[in-house]
């Protein structure tokens, strides 16, 4: 099922519904933003519901516009409540994919930092931790595989900070593919990856980090869910995955 050739519907279970993000996508966005995941959704909820006005679609968390995979909505207002609340407390477990340029050393581990954000720029510094104005990042890691150009890692983010994952990658040499902004060597080009046009100025580029699963109760029967997303479709042609 899916609202557009490349955004996928991974779970609709009232009042939660999951998505896989494409590339090229804000989550949500102001004008002059023409397209972003939020109004994608709305539209085809729209058409599903037969409605000619608004629909309520509640974001309790968000993915960068250059990230792929799976990501929460709410189709309610309490439902919204009660997921902004599992978010905040930090009761979900997040699973991410990355393809790294160069391998970790150690192979598997745990990464916490200091992160400040710059406020004239969409980036993040990684700095000692008690920085003023900083936050407390933390992460686990564990590299999975040698793949063509690089390595499949597998990440476990605790916090959920700003270009967390990349930053802290990034500064240590294990940058992200295709992620120029931290690091990276090598470009991933839009046409490849089915980026899509948000209709912004942005020079922002694709890179391979994928929200690749999230664990978390659900807002009304409180049972835990999994919700899994399938890597995009170049990882496949790339070799990098095979599911």
């Amino acid at each position: 099922m899916s609202l557009t050739p490349s955004v996928e519907i991974l779970i609709d279970d009232k009042p939660l519904l999951a998505i896989n993000k494409p590339a090229g996508l804000l989550t949500q966005g102001p004008p002059p933003v023409e397209r972003t995941l939020e109004r994608l959704v709305k539209e085809e909820r729209r058409r599903q519901q037969n409605k000619t006005g608004n629909v309520y679609l509640g974001i309790p968390h968000r993915l960068d516009r250059a990230v792929t995979g799976a990501i929460v909505f709410a189709t309610n207002s309490k439902g919204a409540a009660r997921l902004a609340e599992i978010f905040r407390d930090r009761r979900v477990q997040k699973t991410y994919w990355a393809i790294l340029e160069q391998k970790p050393q150690p192979e598997a581990g745990e990464l916490i930092d200091g992160l400040l954000k710059l406020d004239e720029v969409a980036f993040v510094e990684v700095v000692p931790l008690g920085t003023p104005g900083s936050k407390e990042a933390k992460l686990s890691y564990q590299t999975k595989q040698a793949v063509p150009g690089g390595w499949l890692v597998e990440i476990h983010p605790e916090t959920g900070r700003f270009h967390q994952i990349r930053a802290q990658l990034g500064c240590r040499g294990w940058s992200v593919f295709g992620d120029l902004l931290y690091g990276a060597k090598q470009s991933l080009s839009a046409d490849e990856t089915g980026w899509i046009d948000d209709g912004s100025t942005s020079p922002v580029t694709p890179i391979a980090l994928h929200s690749r699963q999230l664990v978390l109760p659900h807002p009304v029967r409180f049972d835990d869910i999994t919700i899994q997303a399938p890597a995009p479709r170049y990882w496949h042609e790339r070799g990098w995955v095979k599911e």
